[in-house]
């Protein structure tokens, strides 16, 4: 499997692109600068032993993954999602966007479609397997190599591909949970304004979400 990190620069992409490397996973990083790419990819491999990455522009990215998960800001999201989607068709798409709309980062905003996922789905079609996830994982997470002490909630409609995604994110250290249909994202979407403030008010470094209980048997 063949993973492409659109937004593959920035903090989170980044983070994730040399989190999947580590793991041994194929890697295309995407940008809009297909030289910076090239040259972030470039500096994962000389400093992650074996690493199969490699970069290039967003769009030649997406074509050439199998997955792409999008880790752009709220502001780039509708001009990214319109560059990958005829390369996306028939594919899983992981949508990491969160809505955020500064300077009132810490205030949850939602668009007018419910959350970036609607609007995600609205943009990529029917055909496209949308999930989306780890919007509640911070990069300075990602970046570490221990396994994280933070759950990610993943929403979809297509459960096959939200467990194919889930089985991804359990070979890079990530502990998931299949949290419901995509219109569920906008209560993880909206959750991560809330970290920002549990973060400023209380000086955590980076706040994250645990889900607990004891599972009940399968007859109970």
């Amino acid at each position: 499997m063949k993973i492409a990190i659109i937004g593959g620069t920035g903090a989170l992409g980044g983070a994730l692109a040399k989190r999947l490397s580590a793991a041994g996973i194929e890697t295309v990083i995407g940008s809009r600068d297909a030289g910076k790419a090239e040259s972030f990819a470039s500096e994962i491999g000389s400093t992650i032993r074996g690493a199969d990455v490699t970069g290039c522009a967003m769009a030649e990215a997406a074509e050439q993954a199998d997955v792409c998960f999008v880790t752009v800001p709220y502001a780039a999201h509708a001009g990214t999602l319109a560059a990958i989607k005829p390369a996306v068709q028939g594919k899983i798409v992981v949508d990491a966007t969160v809505p955020l709309q500064p300077p009132k980062v810490g205030t949850v905003q939602l668009p007018s479609a419910g959350s970036a996922a609607a609007e995600a789905a609205a943009v990529l079609g029917d055909s496209v397997r949308l999930v989306s996830a780890l919007q509640n994982i911070g990069a300075a997470k990602l970046e570490k190599a221990a396994d994280i002490d933070a759950d990610v909630l993943v929403c979809g409609d297509d459960g096959e591909a939200v467990e194919a995604v889930r089985a991804l994110l359990e070979k890079i250290g990530l502990r998931s949970w299949h949290a419901g249909p995509l219109a569920n994202s906008a209560a993880t979407e909206a959750m991560t304004s809330v970290l920002i403030q549990l973060n400023r008010r209380y000086k955590f470094a980076d706040a994250g979400f645990r889900i607990t209980g004891e599972m009940r048997k399968p007859n109970d």
